[in-house]
């Protein structure tokens, strides 16, 4: 590519979208700058690095489907080995119904079948069955649906797609699919608990979202050595690699445009010529912040009437020594969930009898804690646009920690060395969340691939979106996934 051909590009936000963004575009020969509100890079996978030896995780802990991560570094060169080391999680995740009450998901798929078999006789058989159409949906999902820009219906009109357009199941409820399979509550609580990772319940979410089962029950939960920072970090080497400059600590504060398109973009500290644009940050705010009205995607009633995922309450606990009870992932489901959902998104309020998930990765890791000591963290989901106070984090510390100790059958609050809450109120300072949201979007049939927010900018015809809230939807594979289709629709756009 000769300097006259060469463009400059700008990517608002360095969190998994934004990085991907960074890395195909810069690929592909152009100037691209990054940058970010924050001080580190991430986004909400940043790590809170402690003086006495604790690392955690701000918020992805799941990795899971481990080919969309090497397939990102298949497009560069290399493989995830070559920047951080991968350990299969065995057992994958404890669910805990009661003290005495936990089922614990082997690694082994054999395994899995015979815990269901225990559970409810012929289930195991059903279970083959149940994967079997999963790993359908996740071939084609994840090889060509999730790819798609979401832009035009005709995207779809591909006769493999409409051929299989019943076993994808986009217009049944993952909630039916399950019940039509498995009869035990276990089972279908099992069955039933990724929907959370796509912020809906399972009653609201497509039974095409079964290949979330498929990602974590034959594909396994895996765990970077090091923790979601490593991830961030060999992403970002990539993209520098391939001519990515980035700019911490540098908002961006609006846009100068000429002629439906963006010519400076401006931030903090100055003014930047740029000919494309990439909006990985909170797509809300650039949508209604840092655009004046007539140049905006959708109005403010838009918005109001979006499903939003959950926010979540977020405990970081450093104890000083070993808690026995606990595995790396942990899952309480000792409360009823329908009242939890009812009281995240039909009656939003701080939950009566929250549901909650713990993470003690230094179960896994000794890199991430002191020694003799573990590294906790605890996420509560709570509805989006919660009143937000300390003294409301501290009643639910106390609630969730009397269940927790009694779970582990010892009391530790006593040992805590280190605590530090995250709540509503820091998604909104430290991301411009939309609602404080933690996720983005529920992936509800109403708002799946064309049904959501748009990846282009309507008015501003070098504007593109990657990220959560757009296509094609939540969680750390699709934000990768969503930064590599928004940096092609725009080199696309370049190239014309």
């Amino acid at each position: 590519m000769t300097r006259q051909e060469q463009k400059n590009i700008t990517v608002i936000g360095a969190g998994f979208s934004g990085l991907s963004a960074a890395a195909y575009l810069a690929k592909s020969g152009h100037n691209v700058s990054v940058f970010e509100k924050n001080a580190e890079i991430g986004g909400r996978a940043r790590q809170i690095h402690t003086d006495d030896g604790y690392v955690f995780d701000m918020g992805p802990s799941w990795y899971w489907m481990p080919d969309v991560f090497e397939r990102f570094f298949a497009d560069f060169g290399c493989k995830s080995t070559d920047f951080y080391r991968l350990t299969k999680l065995d057992p994958q995740y404890a669910i805990i119904f009661g003290k005495e009450d936990v089922m614990v998901i082997p690694s082994d798929l054999a395994a899995i079948e015979e815990l269901f078999e225990s559970l409810e006789a012929g289930s195991a058989e059903k279970l083959r069955l149940f994967l079997r159409e999963a790993g359908y949906k996740y071939q084609v999902g994840i090889d060509r649906l999730v790819y798609k820009p979401g832009r035009s219906l005709l995207e779809f009109a591909d006769a493999e797609l409409i051929r299989g357009i019943f076993r994808l199941q986009v217009f049944t409820s993952l909630s039916k699919h399950v019940q039509a399979h498995f009869k035990h509550p276990q089972l279908r609580a099992l069955m039933e608990f990724p929907a959370l990772f796509l912020g809906a319940v399972a009653e609201d979410t497509p039974a095409l979202y079964s290949l979330m089962n498929y990602a974590g029950l034959a594909l396994g939960t895996w765990y970077p050595q090091g923790g979601f920072g490593k991830v961030t970090a060999a992403m970002k080497s990539v993209a520098e690699k391939a001519g990515a400059k980035f700019y911490p600590s540098e908002a961006v504060k609006g846009f100068e445009t000429h002629h439906k398109f963006i010519s400076k973009v401006i931030t903090e500290r100055g003014n930047y010529e740029t000919d494309g644009v990439i909006g990985s940050a909170d797509y809300h705010h650039i949508d209604q912040q840092l655009l004046p009205a007539q140049l905006r995607n959708y109005d403010p009633g838009y918005w109001k009437n979006r499903t939003m995922a959950p926010s979540a309450l977020i405990f970081y606990i450093g104890v000083k020594r070993k808690i026995e009870r606990l595995i790396h992932h942990n899952l309480f489901f000792d409360e009823s969930i329908e009242v939890h959902a009812d009281e995240i998104y039909k009656n939003p309020q701080w939950p009566s009898k929250p549901l909650f998930y713990v993470c003690c990765p230094s179960k896994t890791d000794d890199s991430i804690a002191p020694a003799g000591h573990e590294n906790i963290f605890i996420l509560m989901p709570l509805a989006t646009g919660m009143r937000d106070s300390d003294a409301l984090r501290e009643i639910y510390f106390e609630k969730i920690m009397t269940r927790l100790e009694a779970y582990c059958g010892e009391a530790f609050r006593g040992d805590i060395d280190y605590l530090r809450s995250y709540c509503v109120s820091d998604f909104i300072a430290d991301y411009n969340s939309f609602g404080g949201n933690a996720y983005g979007l529920a992936n509800t049939l109403r708002q799946t691939a064309i049904l959501k927010p748009s990846i282009r900018n309507k008015h501003l015809s070098n504007l593109f979106f990657a990220g959560h809230l757009t296509v094609p939807g939540p969680g750390v594979p699709p934000a990768i996934i969503s930064g590599n289709v928004a940096a092609a629709q725009l080199l696309n756009y370049l190239k014309n």
